[in-house]
């Protein structure tokens, strides 16, 4: 299983020399069996706009699974060359809200005048729009088991990807102090994140604040990246890739991140020029 990191900011995208080495794309993940193009794509920030990079001039064909719908995790859907083509075939996952909503009306609601100028009817290609719930899914040859977390405005979900030899858990936005303090002041380690992240081999998970930052700053629903290496530590997870950095942390800041997590193995702070390989 190859890992592509496309875009690994949160909130919004972050032009500027300050962020080079880390990039300004928001979230978007692909993930491709050994040897071949992606075939599972995890939210369409304005990273998937770089999904063509990996397609050697081919359509996507495939299917593309939102967290959730905040806008750095939707605003790149109809700006990917990869997926808006005649040849294209992609089966887009809309997260349930709950009340009965049909998920392309859903994905409209933010996606169609006055708000935005092309429907998501108008995308060319060949566009399945299917509700997506907690449970078991049979996806491109891979296995993903999807389960809600805590997040600030909306439903939000969590993804374990697993291949006959590996598994990746991608939890880009979590509110863990939404349960409660935790053990630590950082949040509760609730079943649902402990059951994803049980033995994965590799954890991407929101590192949008630090400690430091929670009392001021986690009224937006997120996580701090201590959380993130601790809950990997108690789950038994490999390695951890620090994601959704805050929008104005520098590359230098990041950088300080990354040398205070090194005492933690495994721990790296992702970038959008990342490929992992499990």
């Amino acid at each position: 299983m190859r890992i592509h990191f496309l875009g690994v900011r949160g909130s919004t995208p972050a032009p500027g020399a300050e962020f080079l080495r880390y990039g300004g794309h928001t979230s978007c993940v692909a993930i491709a069996h050994d040897g071949q193009s992606p075939s599972l794509v995890l939210d369409a920030g304005t990273g998937i706009r770089r999904l063509p990079e990996l397609m050697d001039g081919r359509a996507f064909s495939g299917s593309l699974l939102l967290s959730h719908l905040h806008w750095d995790h939707v605003h790149g859907l109809p700006f990917c060359t990869a997926t808006d083509r005649d040849d294209a075939r992609t089966s887009l996952f809309i997260p349930d809200q709950g009340d009965g909503s049909d998920p392309l009306a859903l994905l409209a609601r933010g996606m169609s005048p006055p708000h935005f100028p092309v429907r998501p009817e108008d995308l060319r290609g060949e566009w399945s729009f299917r509700a997506l719930n907690s449970g078991d899914l049979e996806l491109e040859g891979f296995h993903v088991c999807v389960a809600e977390v805590p997040h600030k405005g909306g439903r939000t979900f969590g993804f374990r990807v697993s291949d006959e030899s590996s598994s990746v858990t991608y939890i880009p936005d979590h509110c863990p102090t939404a349960l409660g303090e935790g053990p630590d002041g950082l949040g509760e380690y609730h079943p649902a994140a402990l059951s994803l992240c049980d033995g994965s081999d590799l954890l991407i998970h929101d590192a949008q604040l630090v400690r430091d930052e929670l009392a001021a700053e986690g009224y937006f629903g997120h996580a701090a990246a201590q959380y993130a290496v601790e809950l990997a530590r108690r789950s038994g997870v490999a390695r951890v890739a620090l994601f959704h950095h805050k929008p104005d942390r520098s590359d230098d800041e990041l950088d300080t991140i990354a040398l205070s997590s090194a005492s933690s193995p495994g721990v790296t702070v992702a970038s959008q020029s990342t490929v992992l390989e499990l």
